[in-house]
């Protein structure tokens, strides 16, 4: 029975997913073609996210610190254990570009509109890396912020626990002295685990925005890291406690 009602309930998410991207895809693509609409697009994208989980009906407890300044560019760094991860960035507030692997650029439509609206990256090409560096350096001097999964992807296979971050985001950081968001993701890998069955489990879900990180309070690239990579471990913890 519990099997029958998840299937029911990831067919209903993904029809809503559906429709509701097709009908705000015309006006995304207007901010794509007007030069300097980018941002706007990126705005619908927000609400429509925002909107796509009160449809579903899945509940977002969302914890932010009061230390983030509105208007101020930062790094977000996410634990990535579901594809609804992608989905839940919509809650990060402000201009923000999402950085993820290239392979998202095939998707019908939402492809096109990833390739425009944020940032893509074959991490198996040199060129590519590079390219996708200065648009990141370019996203963050315009004032906007970047989101990154640190992990590079969908790669632990015991979630809650992550596998070591990788170093391009803090190399950044330290080199453009632009503060680090720790980003927790706390139940995505029970709402909609990546088991191939692509299954939607109905719980409210949870993402804990917590201090910025500030470069220059660390002496190096991988003490920077570690602590990140702490901070969300500990709260990934604490909130799978009893799961």
């Amino acid at each position: 029975m519990n099997n029958l009602l998840a299937r029911l309930y990831s067919i209903y998410a993904s029809i809503i997913f559906i429709l509701s991207f097709l009908i705000i895809f015309p006006f995304i693509l207007i901010c794509i073609w007007i030069p300097g609409w980018n941002k706007y697009g990126r705005r619908i994208n927000r609400y429509w996210a925002r909107g796509y989980f009160t449809c579903i009906f899945l509940p977002v407890k969302f914890e932010k610190s009061e230390k983030i300044e509105k208007g101020k560019p930062y790094i977000y760094l996410a634990n990535h254990f579901s594809y609804l991860d992608i989905a839940m960035m919509g809650f990060i507030p402000g201009d923000v570009l999402f950085v993820g692997k290239a392979s998202i650029r095939k998707a019908p439509l939402f492809g096109y509109y990833f390739k425009n609206l944020h940032i893509a990256v074959d991490r198996d090409r040199l060129r590519s890396r590079a390219e996708t560096m200065k648009r990141t350096d370019r996203a963050l001097e315009s004032g906007s912020s970047v989101i990154i999964f640190p992990e590079g992807g969908i790669f632990t296979k015991n979630p809650p626990e992550m596998i070591p971050f990788k170093n391009g985001a803090f190399r950044m950081a330290k080199d453009k002295q632009i503060p680090i968001i720790p980003v927790t993701l706390s139940y995505n890998h029970l709402i909609l685990p990546d088991d191939g069955k692509l299954l939607f489990h109905w719980r409210s879900a949870k993402m804990v925005l917590h201090d910025p990180l500030f470069p220059d309070n660390f002496d190096s690239e991988k003490a920077l890291k570690e602590e990140c990579f702490q901070v969300i471990q500990t709260q990934l913890a604490l909130d799978n406690l009893n799961t």
